[in-house]
């Protein structure tokens, strides 16, 4: 059986507590150790000194776009894309066409992803049939199928009564309920986060209270089914507090933080460059400091991308025309690192758990470890490499980022799935 051995580097594994420079060998398809074996050969050596090496990054967040716009992006160019990033598994959103919303549909894309070889893909199965809300899918048989949450994402579920019910039945099957939050009374037609910016520009505006009467409905929700809540991609300083009071009253609730939405505001719109349209769309400083103390103080558990990947010709139309949504895979880790390492928003240990242990809890999926056994999905980490964000060397499909031309540090150097090395960086470009 083949041996790796991953020699010198430091070695976070927050699900362990662990933070020590060491050597990890892996054998097979697992993990078989830490620390230094002189008199064991190894089949292959990776050498670590000066990088980071900790669990494979997951990202629980990501649209694969396949079936149906495979113009945008497959599971073969988007699990690419994610290993270029450092991330070994992603969990797919269902608002393909069709929707993912039936056992046959969750088990397609689990077959696509094993014939692409990449990351790990964990479907999530839509909450309502064609993702319409108007009634429950075939959860049982999502289940069944491969799926390890439920989600409408992209469409809120607007009957209290259908998410009282989905809660309802995330215990049955002890799966989550990831939880698009948005009333689109108030969002109708808008283009952008309302105030000031969306004044002085004309745009329609989208306000902060659409995203959080929602947030405050499912919760109640929550409290009351016992079930099992995910709030996607939390925007504003409002929702970050009602998590964060519903999580000290003991509700089954977690929640994540896009990239861009710590890292942008609405300022950035004023350009009136698409890649910077989204949904939810990017607000104010305020809300940004509030993501940021989520993140610090827990309220926040995970960090995603929500990589939504629109094909050129798309995201060229008219700003109020262009459709929502920026991709994420390949720029994840360094705008971490440039905006919560480097200020000292979190340490190394606070982000890789926000991007591997806690992801895997929420999920249910046994990933997010280096415990000996442990299936050796592994991303090993350079902090100290230098790069400009040059979407045209993407291997996602798309080039929607709003992160172009950006000067980074930190990048993926290596990346294990299975114990098999799929990514290193020596075959990137020269920068």
């Amino acid at each position: 059986m083949k041996r790796i051995l991953i020699r010198g580097g430091r070695v976070i594994d927050p699900s362990q507590g662990l933070d020590q420079v060491t050597d990890l060998w892996i054998e097979g398809q697992q993990v078989l150790c830490l620390g230094q074996r002189p008199e064991w050969h190894a089949d292959t050596v990776i050498d670590a000194a000066g990088k980071i090496v900790c669990p494979g990054l997951i990202d629980m967040h990501v649209h694969l776009r396949e079936p149906g716009r495979e113009e945008d992006e497959t599971i073969a160019t988007g699990t690419a894309a994610a290993l270029a990033g450092g991330v070994t598994s992603v969990a797919c959103m269902p608002n393909t066409e069709p929707a993912m919303d039936n056992q046959t549909a969750a088990e397609f894309v689990i077959l696509q992803a094993r014939r692409a070889g990449n990351a790990n893909v964990f479907p999530i199965g839509a909450i309502t049939k064609g993702r319409r809300g108007e009634e429950l899918a075939e959860l049982g048989g999502l289940v069944e199928g491969g799926a390890v949450g439920f989600s409408d994402d992209g469409s809120p579920v607007r009957s209290a009564e259908i998410m009282r019910r989905a809660l309802e039945y995330s215990r049955m099957f002890q799966r989550v309920v990831m939880d698009h939050c948005e009333d689109t009374e108030l969002t109708r037609d808008g283009v952008m986060n309302e105030g000031i910016v969306s004044l002085a520009l004309g745009l329609r505006g989208m306000p902060a209270a659409a995203e959080e009467i929602m947030v405050a409905r499912d919760l109640i929700l929550a409290e009351q089914t016992g079930g099992r809540l995910h709030i996607l991609h939390v925007s504003t300083a409002g929702s970050v507090e009602l998590i964060r009071q519903a999580k000290r009253r003991g509700i089954q609730v977690s929640c994540e933080a896009c990239v861009h939405h710590f890292s942008l505001t609405e300022e950035a719109l004023r350009s009136f460059d698409s890649n910077f349209k989204m949904n939810p769309p990017l607000r104010t400083r305020r809300d940004v400091e509030a993501i940021l103390e989520g993140l610090r103080d827990g309220t926040i558990d995970a960090i995603v991308t929500d990589h939504a990947p629109h094909a050129p010709e798309k995201k060229l139309r008219e700003l109020d025309q262009a459709p929502f949504g920026v991709i994420g895979l390949e720029t994840l880790l360094p705008i971490c690192i440039q905006k919560l390492i480097e200020p000292g928003v979190l340490t190394w240990s606070e982000l890789i758990a926000k991007l591997t242990v806690n992801p895997a809890r929420i999920l249910g999926i046994d990933r997010g470890t280096l415990k000996p056994g442990a299936i050796a999905d592994i991303t090993v980490i350079d902090p100290a490499v230098e790069w400009t964000i040059d979407p045209n060397q993407f291997r996602s499909k798309s080039r929607n980022c709003p992160f172009a031309g950006w000067r980074v540090r930190g990048r993926a150097h290596a990346v294990l799935v299975a114990g098999q090395l799929k990514y290193t960086a020596a075959s990137l470009p020269a920068d």
